[in-house]
């Protein structure tokens, strides 16, 4: 029953959300809280939601800010080189754009963390996406894919988690399956030319007003009033694409939201160009000191924000100004970790995870046994998407290798595999870090989910191909 009723509230959830029939923090919140009282448990809600709550506030303290300090960053202008250079490479063509997003994305996620490549590739991009009317959920989508490919980086979480989970090396599982994560990430590249592609041919190939060809980079990404892109060739509309374009927003012409975006302006009154190398510096450590675990990714991120405030703006009415200016983001951000926290809570409390998992794992037929590390690269998109990283790694993937282990299939091949389903993963609405994606990129969650969930669970199984060609599992 509890199985049922688990994928039961996992169905509707995602049925909701992608029919915009109820916001996401509404359907985290309230549909698990009457899947709770269906399984009779009602009276321990507080205590699942307490509980769920408590296991993601670190996360929401990281993200809150996190969130402040690249906002900081993007304000006094530490990125405006890398905007600039990628503005360079792809000028007004969509296919550029869209193929340039996936290299930015993969790029910033050598960091292994999820919200800060969401933050930095779409400050970067958005302005360019909006000005020339591309669809935002192929910027969401294909950013969102190239991080869950780098994630299985073993300073990123994943792999680390499989390697504490079956008690061995970090590097054991992830060197060898590095010719198939590469795979992965060249099908993301070749999926983002394709998307590019259709972008071009759905609003041609765009150039700018002659007067303002020498300042391309700095109107583009001052997002407000300059110059305008007009379509050299193609028209008509893809109807998926159109939809996404504005999804979640309204039309360009009409969204104040969109007049945010002028902060990157080259003239803003926050750049401090003289401030750039210790900016840069203390990005660097801060990266450096996240990844060499120096001290928790929540307590950096305080100490980051802080520094970088007092240092940036050391009088106090422009240090409230900085944080009223990026509250916005704060307040969807955190709302939605702490509504995903009802979700899991009440997953996790009632049990409904366990059977779900108990379910999958006792109907593998005995002939799969010695095949084991596919059906954990199988049951890993699946899995690893309606699941938190710590209840897959920690709760099933010890079942799942011990089943291998009585059939002959090392542990190792097990742990290896179950890295596969990390492009889906990123995706998931269990994921902090995809609420700061959509919502920086103001796109429909829905939307999002709409559109990534086949190209996602796509980029995952040409992995799992690859590790079988090459004989990694």
């Amino acid at each position: 029953m509890l199985t049922i009723l688990g994928f039961a509230m996992i169905a509707t959830f995602l049925v909701l959300i992608m029919l915009k029939k109820m916001s996401p923090i509404a359907a985290l919140v309230l549909i698990p809280a009457l899947f709770c009282v269906f399984v009779g448990k009602g009276a321990k809600l507080g205590d699942y939601v307490i509980d769920g709550v408590t296991g993601l506030a670190p996360t929401a303290a990281m993200l809150m800010f996190a969130i402040v300090y690249f906002g900081v960053m993007i304000d006094v202008g530490l990125f405006d080189p890398v905007v600039r250079g990628i503005l360079k490479f792809c000028k007004a063509d969509p296919l550029r754009i869209v193929v340039g997003t996936a290299v930015l994305a993969g790029i910033v996620s050598l960091d292994g963390d999820g919200s800060t490549t969401f933050m930095i590739t779409v400050s970067a991009m958005y302005p360019l996406y909006k000005r020339l009317k591309m669809s935002l959920v192929v910027m969401t989508g294909v950013a969102a894919m190239a991080n869950g490919v780098m994630n299985t980086l073993p300073w990123g979480g994943p792999t680390a988690r499989a390697a504490t989970a079956l008690k061995l090396d970090a590097g054991d599982i992830f060197v060898p399956m590095i010719p198939a994560l590469a795979t992965g990430l060249l099908f993301v590249f070749a999926l983002a030319y394709v998307l590019g592609r259709r972008e071009r041919k759905r609003l041609g190939v765009l150039t700018l007003d002659e007067v303002m060809v020498e300042e391309t980079e700095t109107v583009l990404v001052g997002a407000g009033s300059g110059a305008a892109a007009r379509p050299a060739a193609g028209s008509g509309a893809d109807a998926e694409a159109t939809a996404a374009s504005g999804s979640g927003t309204g039309a360009p012409g009409d969204e104040p939201a969109d007049e945010g975006f002028q902060g990157l302006d080259p003239n803003r009154p926050t750049l401090r160009p003289g401030l750039y190398w210790f900016n840069a510096l203390l990005t660097v450590v801060l990266l450096t000191a996240m990844i060499m675990e120096w001290l928790p990714i929540p307590v950096l991120f305080l100490l980051g924000a802080a520094l970088a405030l007092t240092v940036n703006f050391p009088h106090m009415p422009d240090q409230k100004a900085r944080i009223a200016a990026h509250a916005e983001n704060v307040l969807n951000v955190s709302g939605m970790v702490f509504a995903a926290a009802v979700f899991t809570g009440v997953l996790q409390g009632t049990g409904m995870v366990d059977h779900m998992a108990e379910w999958l794992v006792g109907n593998i037929p005995d002939g799969m046994g010695p095949h084991m590390a596919f059906v954990t690269g199988v049951l890993s998109i699946p899995l690893t998407y309606f699941m938190s990283n710590d209840g897959f790694y920690f709760g099933i993937l010890p079942v799942l290798a011990e089943a291998g282990q009585a059939h002959g299939v090392p542990a190792v091949d097990i742990a290896r595999a179950s890295i596969i389903g990390q492009p889906l993963h990123m995706s998931s609405p269990l994921v902090p870090a995809v609420y700061v994606l959509v919502g920086m990129a103001k796109v429909e969650f829905g939307d999002h989910t709409r559109f990534v969930v086949k190209w996602a669970a796509l980029t995952a199984l040409v992995v799992l191909g690859a590790a079988i060609l090459f004989g990694i599992v």
